[in-house]
């Protein structure tokens, strides 16, 4: 009985250590203006390309792995893309970018 008790008590101990290292992604948020001036956004960490929907003038990219990104928003004409470098997630964090404003 003693081994049984044991043996799980190892069990969850393994279980809960898994867990507990394991990293739990970001998150990166902002606002488009004009709110229909774009139709998408990146973000990009070397090979790995995040692509969300600009809805209403907002985005949000989940699941983004800690590291420094580069957000593109693909902007509709007349306006131009907007780059914002260096963009830094941490796990669990989620990073607001705030308002973009559209340039012309």
């Amino acid at each position: 009985m003693n081994k049984i008790k044991v043996s799980l008590l190892a069990l969850a101990a393994v279980a809960f250590s898994a867990y507990a290292f394991k990293g739990v992604d970001g998150s990166i948020t902002g606002k488009v203006r004009p709110a229909d001036g774009a139709t998408e956004a990146w973000a990009v960490q070397g090979s790995d390309t995040l692509k969300t929907a600009v809805s209403d003038g907002a985005f949000t990219f989940t699941g983004a792995r800690a590291g420094t990104y580069t957000v593109v928003i693909d902007a509709k004409d007349p306006f131009k893309d907007a780059t914002i470098n260096d963009v830094k997630v941490e796990d669990g964090k989620a990073t607001d970018l705030g308002e973009i404003n559209l340039q012309q």
